[in-house]
């Protein structure tokens, strides 16, 4: 193999060449992996190559011990700790670190990311003590070149979400601050080499907490930062303030001494800059701030409420600055770009987005300061000024009171509906923007009667004027159609009068030919949250409306063979998925009345699933409309199943697609609970399936729950027919219930109570199904059961839902075994406890307290009613 040639290919424009050169690396590293990473790391150190054969010989290093799968990286890291000799490790190790001193930069920072790769390996082993000292020693005495590249690759060390990793570097925290705080004094003449220590020092905050914690450290290192701010260098400027940011979430309890000398001032100089990237830093300098401080008031309302005395230290910067800082925001947001793209980021919306926590954190006492802004501004010739005010009103909806806010909405709600009509889309865009904050925060300010009305009307004008307007004017007609729903299941509600005029709108936008995608999206969008939420006396106009839109999901199928681009099938299924989504949301509210329709339905779900191609999003929404259906059609829906369910079985087989194989997992729920006895003939089909997925190593843990609550279902729908399947499942349940998170595994903690609601669903399912003459067979699982149960009981932060499980099996076993079979159990005070503890749970809805309530009674007749001990 010549090195340079595949190197050089491994860069090439052409993907087959690409492609092609990465195989044979692959193929390399696997024949001889020392000799691999020997060839690369001498390529890599050569100072004779050419600079871009240097870079891909370090990319190729790095991503020798890259993966996203976190099995896969512990493989890779396994094949460096168990299959390179330690000779070959220390020359390849020492290249890498003679490579940093390279006058080639990119080279220099390939090997950083290499030298970093290892470090996440071997430091956590204590296996290569002496980096860290090497890395400091080349920025005290090294040249330029090498600060540099020995400051990022710090960086790159410290940048690291690897848990072991981090608790090692905090070992190495003198080390680490000696070198980066010397790379970032004001008195380091080179700014690429300052520059690279700010980003380092960012970089590793988390890790130098003991230091920190030194008054005096802790002082010469936020000179060091603040003196950075005024560096006159955009970057390291912008790094400065992106250090204050994180210096803030991180040691907020520290800061009170260093707010009132320096960063009230720094920050509010630093906002004003003319360069975005220092004036948007400076700004989410605030939003931190904001963030800790509304995160500390819930703390310590939490911690009041419960009784406790420990109350984190609140210092209300934001309340003490806003004075200052929210007039500062508010002239930033005039700062506006109207080229800029939805998604684009700058200084005028990282502004309102701190307004918007401003608003929070302060409260009522920010209304006066803004208010004044917007009576100064709302009518201004200049549309930077009028679109600033305009948002200014709409950010400050959530944190103020209620009571002082809903006479200036009642107020301010004809001002915004006329700036709905502003010359500059802008203003209009931001002015719906605001009704949708006002409909979703404060719905109660919108009369029904007189405001509701002249709403919707100015909003369908706003969406039919201007793409631009779409996504705001919809979310504002969703926001109004939600809030002015009423309970479910009435009669009539406050959209009633409005419901078939806006019906007809969004129809009409939808047709248009020309319409852009996006705006056609929105307005299906709003039309499917206002079929959700009609009322009862509007069940006509969307039975009418089923005929329009499945009559538009027809005239799809034509469409896939006009298609001519990868954008055209895009947007075709953009349509077809919100046509299909419609479909579900129609069902869902005519529910039995939809039969009618079914079988035209169901013809055009199976026509878009066979011409579906791979990786479509379309057959996620056919499967959720099918599931619809069956609900709707119940046992009915069994005159489909030999037609639609080989596609079932497909998708249940994908591993490839797990969104979709996770669909039609939930489908399979859906049709056993629709079909009860019916789904028998498929059900060994569905088990099979289930079982090889619950196996399958493609598949993520986040499966598993799922398909054991999904064996419930089934369970409950054939009844005593489960017995075929009843050893299988529970040995299965068995093994899952033996699953724990671990005292500090707190990322699995999740998982593990979700897994415990699957196998509980799954018991109670099966329980209800052995019930009907088949109860004994239950025995030899009963007190691995109990186990379960008693470690729920010990666990005092379940969720809801297991609680609410773990109460329908208590209950469920006690009445499949009326005759006291194991009323020792029942006798249990942990028993007892669990149900009394989820009773009087006053944050658990009515529905889980009742089932506690019914499992109470179910123990009561166990204990109460034999005395005796008959384990059979």
């Amino acid at each position: 193999m010549d090195v340079n040639q595949v190197l050089e290919s491994t860069l090439s424009p052409d993907s087959s060449t690409r492609q092609n050169a990465e195989r044979q690396l692959t193929h390399a590293a696997e024949v001889d992996f020392s000799g691999y990473l020997t060839t690369l790391a001498h390529e890599l150190a050569n100072e004779q190559a050419q600079p871009h054969i240097r870079t891909a010989a370090g990319i190729a290093l790095k991503n020798a011990f890259s993966s996203r799968e976190y099995a896969r990286l512990r493989e890779v890291q396994e094949r460096w700790i168990n299959q390179i000799d330690t000779g070959v490790k220390k020359s390849v190790k020492d290249l890498a670190l003679q490579t940093l001193s390279s006058r080639d930069g990119r080279a220099g920072q390939s090997a950083g990311q290499f030298i970093a790769s290892i470090a996440a390996i071997e430091i956590p082993r204590n296996e290569w003590p002496e980096l860290m000292a090497a890395l400091v020693e080349n920025v005290g005495q090294g040249g330029e070149h090498l600060k540099q590249a020995s400051l990022t690759t710090i960086g790159y060390i410290c940048e690291t979400d690897d848990a072991q990793l981090r608790e090692s570097l905090a070992g190495y925290s003198n080390q680490i601050l000696t070198a980066v705080v010397q790379g970032a004094r004001k008195e380091e003449e080179n700014l690429e080499v300052r520059n690279a220590a700010i980003t380092a020092l960012s970089d590793c905050l988390d890790f130098i907490r003991s230091n920190f914690d030194n008054e005096g450290e802790r002082n010469y290192i936020m000179q060091v930062v603040c003196e950075a701010t005024q560096s006159g260098d955009v970057r390291i400027e912008a790094g400065a303030y992106g250090c204050l940011n994180r210096i803030m979430g991180l040691y907020y309890d520290k800061m009170s001494f260093y707010m009132e000398k320096a960063l009230y001032g720094l920050t509010i100089i630093g906002m004003k800059n003319e360069e975005e990237d220092v004036g948007k830093l400076a700004v989410e300098f605030w939003c931190t701030v904001c963030e800790e401080e509304i995160a500390i008031e819930d703390d310590n309302q939490m911690a009041h409420s419960e009784g406790s005395g420990e109350m984190r230290q609140y210092y209300h910067f934001a309340k003490t600055a806003a004075v200052e800082v929210v007039p500062a925001l508010m002239q930033l947001m005039t700062r506006q770009d109207e080229d800029a793209a939805d998604e684009d980021y700058n200084v005028s919306r990282a502004a309102y987005q701190c307004l918007q926590l401003f608003a929070q954190a302060v409260g009522s006492d920010i209304v006066p300061t803004v208010l004044a802004f917007v009576e100064a501004n709302l009518a201004d010739p200049d549309w930077h000024k009028r679109d600033a005010a305009v948002s200014a009103f709409g950010a400050i909806m959530e944190g103020p009171k209620e009571v002082s806010l809903e006479p200036l909405v009642k107020q301010a709600l004809p001002l915004l509906m006329e700036k709905l009509r502003d010359d500059a889309v802008q203003v209009r865009d931001s002015a719906a923007y605001a009704i949708g904050r006002i409909s979703d925060l404060l719905p109660d300010a919108i009369d029904p009667q007189t405001e509701l009305p002249a709403l919707i009307e100015a909003l369908f004008g706003g969406l039919s004027s201007n793409p631009k307007m779409a996504g705001s004017c919809c979310w504002a007609l969703m926001n109004l159609a939600d809030k002015f729903a009423g309970e479910p299941g009435c009669q009539q509600n406050a959209l009633s009068p409005h419901f078939q005029g806006s019906v007809t709108a969004l129809l009409q936008v939808t047709e248009k030919p020309d319409v852009e995608n996006q705006l056609r999206m929105a307005a299906y969008e709003v039309l499917n949250t206002f079929i959700t939420n009609a009322a009862n006396d509007c069940l006509p106009i969307v039975a009418k409306l089923s005929d329009v839109i499945i009559e538009r999901l027809e005239n799809t199928i034509p469409m896939q063979h006009q298609i001519v681009s990868v954008e055209d099938r895009l947007t075709l299924e953009e349509i077809q998925t919100s046509l299909t989504s419609g479909v579900l949301n129609i069902i869902q509210r005519l529910e039995g009345e939809i039969k009618p329709q079914a079988d035209r339905i169901m013809n055009i779900l199976l026509q878009m699933l066979s011409s579906a191609g791979p990786k479509s999003s379309v057959p996620d929404a056919i499967f959720a409309a099918m599931g619809g259906l069956a609900n709707a059609l119940e046992e009915d829906f069994v005159k489909y199943m030999d037609s639609f369910v080989p596609f079932l079985y497909n998708a249940l087989g994908n591993q490839d697609e797990p969104a979709l194989c996770s669909m039609a997992i939930g489908l399979v729920s859906d049709i056993a609970r629709s079909l009860s006895e019916k789904s028998q003939p498929y059900c060994d089909s569905f088990m099979n399936y289930l079982l090889n997925n619950l196996r399958s190593t493609s598949l993520s843990n986040q499966f598993k729950p799922a398909i054991l609550q999904c064996f419930g279902d089934i369970a409950q729908a054939i009844g005593p027919y489960f017995e075929t399947y009843l050893s299988v499942v529970a040995t299965v349940l068995q093994q899952a219930a033996n699953v724990n998170a671990g005292s500090d595994a707190y990322d699995l903690y999740d998982y593990v109570t979700s897994l415990r609601e699957g196998i509980m669903d799954a018991w109670s399912g099966i329980i209800l199904a052995m019930k009907q003459g088949k109860a004994q067979l239950l025995t030899p699982y009963v007190e691995s059961i109990f186990q379960l149960l008693s470690i729920v009981a010990q666990d005092h932060h379940r969720s809801e839902p297991l609680a609410r499980s773990a109460m329908g099996v208590i209950g469920d076993l006690a009445d499949a075994f009326p005759h006291g079979d194991y009323v020792n159990y029942y006798r249990n005070e942990w028993i007892q406890q669990l149900i009394k503890e989820t009773r009087q749970n006053r944050e658990f809805s009515g529905r889980t307290i009742e089932t506690a309530r019914w499992a109470r009674e179910q123990v009561k007749r166990q204990t109460a009613n034999f005395q005796g001990v008959q384990m059979s």
